[in-house]
């Protein structure tokens, strides 16, 4: 039955039918049913996973390389570029993220970090929130965003380097601000 179902996928993965593998399953990167390199557009099931994907991944660890979409939730999730829902404790996206990064912490919906090194358009919702560059809405104790197209912050904390202290309100706050900060 196995040698079936393997000639069954190689027949139509030569045929043009299936041109990404629909599961993946792994222990770690190294140690998975497909090769690192492989895009999965389905469901990713693993201990540490590391794929181009468009799908849901549900593990510990969730790493998502190149260009992916669609929903990891692990106490860990990574991505080069990522559009879709991120849902752990810690959420990390080395390029652009557009979605929603959270979690649960506590029984309370957020995540303990989420770090978005490119733009991140859409919602962070945690402890503390990083973006590059801010195009949402960031709820958090601690928000920090590098740079801002549009956004606002709410929390303790809530930094926005490039805004000047109200001198351009109500289009902007101040570069740091308790409870609430802003840039239109």
């Amino acid at each position: 039955m196995k040698t079936s179902l393997a000639v069954l996928a190689g027949v139509m993965s030569m045929s043009g039918v299936m041109a990404s593998e629909p599961i993946q399953l792994s222990l770690t990167p190294e140690i998975a049913l497909y090769d690192r390199s492989e895009t999965i557009e389905g469901l990713t099931l693993s201990i540490w996973g590391e794929n181009p994907q468009s799908s849901l991944a549900l593990g510990l660890v969730n790493g998502c390389t190149g260009e992916s979409t669609g929903l990891s939730v692990g106490l860990l999730n990574y991505a080069d570029n990522y559009t879709g829902l991120q849902w752990g404790l810690v959420n990390y996206t080395s390029g652009d993220f557009t979605g929603w990064q959270g979690g649960f912490v506590l029984g309370l919906v957020g995540s303990v970090v989420n770090y978005t090194e490119g733009t991140m358009t859409g919602f962070q919702c945690g402890i503390v929130n990083y973006a590059g560059t801010l195009n949402g809405f960031q709820l958090s104790v601690v928000n920090y965003a590098e740079k801002v197209k549009a956004g606002v912050q709410i929390g303790i904390v809530n930094i926005m380097p490039e805004n000047e202290w109200f001198s351009r309100f109500p289009d902007e706050l101040a570069p740091g601000m308790v409870i609430v900060n802003w840039h239109f």
